[in-house]
C-alpha cells in the first residue's frame, strides 16, 4: 500500500516518515514541491506518487500568529484542505485529514465527542473546522482525525521548548487551568498507519470524524512537570515549574480550557487506541536528550 503524506517538514509529517508497517510504503512530499495553495502542485504531485490513499499532514499551525496572519492560515487551512479533497475525490482516493482540538470552545465539562457543535475560539481553530467542513463536503471517502496538543523530537514543540528553557531559566510558568490529552507524534503516526490499512479492505465504511489523542489527561503544567522529571532522571536539563493560571499569560490567541477528546469511536471502530500521554512524553524526552547528547559527543 502506498501512502503520500502531504508535508514533510512538521511534526507529523516526521512522525509519519519514521513510522516502519509492513506492507506500507509512505513518502512525504511538501513545499515547495507540493503546496497547498496551489491546485497544480497537488494535481501533478498525486499524479506522480500514485498513491493508494493520501494523509493531509500539513497545516499552519502558528496559534498566536495566525491571529495577525488569518489569510495565510485560511488558504492553507481551510481552502488547501478543501482542494487536496478535491483532488483526492477526482482520483478516487481515500484521505485522512489531521485536524485540531482548537474546533471547540472548551467550555464542556466533559472530553468532547465527534458531534459536538465546533465553536473556535481563534482564527486557527476557524480555518481547521472550515478544511474539516470542506473536506466532508468533498470526498466522501475521507477520515478526519482530531488530535490535540501534539508533541514529538522532531522540531519545535512544547515538550522540546521546556526542555530548551530548563537549560536558561531557573523557572518556568506554566498555565495550570487548562486540560487536555498531549500526543506523542510517533504513537498519531501509528495509529494513523493503522487506520489506513483498514480503510483499504474491501467494504470499508467507516468514513467520517474521529478524535485521536493520547491517553488520560493533564495540564500544560502536568505536562512540564512530567518533561522536567523524566529529564532530571536522564541527567538532561531540568528547572523549577510555577503553576499558574491562564489569565497570568495572556496570548494573542484564545485557548479552550477544555481540550480533552473522547476517543472511544476510534476505538470501537478501529480497535486503536493511543498510549497514555506519559508514556508519549517519556519517549519524547528520552529522544530528544538523546541526541543533544549524540551531538554534544560528536
Amino acid at each position: 500500500m502506498k501512502v503520500l503524506v502531504i508535508g514533510s517538514s512538521g511534526q507529523l509529517a516526521r512522525s509519519l516518515a519514521s513510522t516502519r508497517r509492513p506492507g506500507i510504503e509512505v513518502t512525504t512530499v511538501g513545499r515547495p514541491v507540493l503546496d497547498l495553495r496551489i491546485p497544480s502542485t497537488i494535481e501533478r504531485a498525486v499524479a506522480a506518487h500514485r498513491p493508494d490513499l493520501i494523509v493531509n499532514a500539513a497545516a499552519y499551525t502558528a496559534v498566536d500568529r495566525a491571529e495577525s496572519e488569518p489569510e495565510i492560515a485560511h488558504a492553507i487551512n481551510a481552502r488547501g484542505a478543501g482542494l487536496l479533497a478535491s483532488v483526492s475525490a477526482a482520483a478516487g482516493l481515500p484521505l485522512i485529514h489531521v485536524s485540531t482540538d482548537y474546533v471547540f470552545n472548551g467550555r464542556s465539562t466533559r472530553p468532547n465527542v465527534e458531534d459536538d457543535a465546533v465553536d473556535p475560539l481563534n482564527v486557527y481553530g476557524t480555518t481547521k473546522a472550515e478544511g474539516e467542513q470542506r473536506i466532508v463536503e468533498t470526498n466522501p471517502q475521507s477520515i478526519i482525525l482530531r488530535t490535540s496538543w501534539l508533541h514529538s523530537p522532531f522540531g519545535r514543540n512544547f515538550v522540546s521548548g521546556m526542555i530548551d528553557l530548563a537549560t536558561r531559566k531557573d523557572e518556568i510558568a506554566v498555565v495550570d487551568d487548562q486540560f487536555g490529552s498531549p500526543t506523542y507524534g510517533p504513537h498519531l503516526a501509528t495509529a494513523i498507519l493503522q487506520i489506513a490499512e483498514q480503510s483499504s479492505r474491501s467494504g470499508f465504511s467507516g468514513w467520517g470524524i474521529y478524535h485521536a489523542s493520547g491517553g488520560g489527561e493533564t495540564t500544560w503544567c502536568g505536562l512540564a512537570l512530567e518533561a522536567m522529571a523524566v529529564s532530571k532522571w536522564l541527567r538532561g536539563p531540568s528547572t523549577e515549574i510555577r503553576a499558574i493560571t491562564t489569565a497570568e499569560y495572556p496570548l494573542p490567541a484564545k485557548r479552550p480550557r477544555n481540550s480533552r477528546l473522547n476517543c472511544a469511536k476510534l476505538i470501537a471502530n478501529f480497535g486503536v487506541s493511543l498510549p497514555n500521554w506519559r508514556i508519549g512524553a517519556a519517549l519524547c524526552v528520552g529522544e530528544i536528550i538523546g541526541r543533544t547528547k549524540s551531538t554534544a559527543a560528536a
